[in-house]
């Protein structure tokens, strides 16, 4: 497992229901109900994607996330998991609005644009940056919205939304000291855990 995933794992109670947003192969899911019980389902467009999950016994549903969450009541489940989507979405903001609809608590990953070597890359060699965490080029990328992690922030707090933990990784998404001292600095993928309310 991604050591993102295995961050988020840390974060997820024992007995959730949750709802997994482009959820993948269902990496995260299948660790989630085998050693903690949780039950949930997971979203996902892609069909080699959904095939790997239905191999590993995850409950997934075919779902376009730009349509909305108009499928689940409100308060459907206790946690809302999305990582590595949010950037590709057409209103990443209206998005997060749904999610804390369907369930008090989200945790969202993303890559964060302000990581040190996305700069140099554009400082340096006047072009969009391709790395580990974007690993597109600008014209063939399924992200429209990058943002920072700063930017996260800063969006969660004009919506009236509790950042309840926030942590970010560096190469393969594992945290490095220099990432918690400076995120918007020296993460290349930020991870938040948010609250709806203050």
């Amino acid at each position: 497992m991604r050591a993102d995933l295995e961050l988020i794992y840390d974060w997820v109670p024992a007995d959730a229901r949750i709802l997994d947003l482009g959820c993948g192969d269902g990496t995260l899911l299948a660790a989630l109900a085998k050693h903690k019980n949780v039950t949930g389902y997971g979203l996902e467009i892609d069909p080699d994607g959904i095939a790997a999950c239905l191999g590993k016994g995850v409950n997934v549903l075919e779902q376009d996330l730009d349509d909305g969450l108009d499928n689940f009541v409100d308060d459907a489940c206790d946690l809302v998991v999305m990582t590595q989507a949010l950037q590709a979405l057409r209103r990443p903001d209206t998005m997060l609005d749904e999610m804390l609809r369907v369930a008090p608590e989200c945790i969202i990953a993303f890559p964060n644009f302000a990581y040190w070597k996305h700069r140099l890359h554009l400082t340096f060699r006047g072009r969009m940056p391709v790395s580990r965490s974007l690993p597109h080029a600008w014209y063939d990328t399924p992200n429209i919205h990058l943002s920072t992690f700063q930017d996260f922030a800063n969006l969660c707090r004009a919506k009236g939304i509790t950042i309840v933990d926030q942590a970010v990784g560096s190469a393969d998404h594992e945290g490095h000291w220099s990432s918690r001292w400076w995120p918007n600095l020296f993460g290349e993928t930020a991870i938040f855990r948010v609250r709806r309310g203050r």
